[in-house]
């Protein structure tokens, strides 16, 4: 009895029999010009795959932030999130506005 042809890694499984894994491994070994023609690499990605390379998260501030705990008046705090989005950058722009006061004067 000759052993039949099947993809290489078919390991026994009770899962699946040999034949299960040939019907579904009927992909043909790559030619020699295919692989030849084969990219490789983040740089041969499509341009509108190139944006999958970032990696996101938080964009880097033009300028340093330090992240800190402040205690304020509930007023104060409701009266900027009553604004909106981006309550916390105009919450810094007024407090950056008090800071040039102060240094001037």
């Amino acid at each position: 009895m000759t052993r039949s042809k099947h993809a290489p890694g078919y390991v026994p499984n009770p899962n699946y029999t040999q034949e299960d894994w040939d019907e579904v491994s009927d992909n043909p070994p790559l030619t020699g010009e295919e692989l030849s023609q084969m990219r490789l690499g983040p740089a041969d990605l499509p341009q509108d795959l190139a944006a999958l390379k970032s990696r996101g998260g938080r964009p880097k501030a033009s300028v340093k932030r330090i992240p800190i705990s402040l205690r304020v008046d509930l007023e104060v705090l409701e009266a900027f999130k009553a604004t909106g989005p981006g309550w916390q950058t105009r919450m810094n722009e007024a407090l950056a506005e008090a800071a040039r006061k102060l240094r001037a004067a």
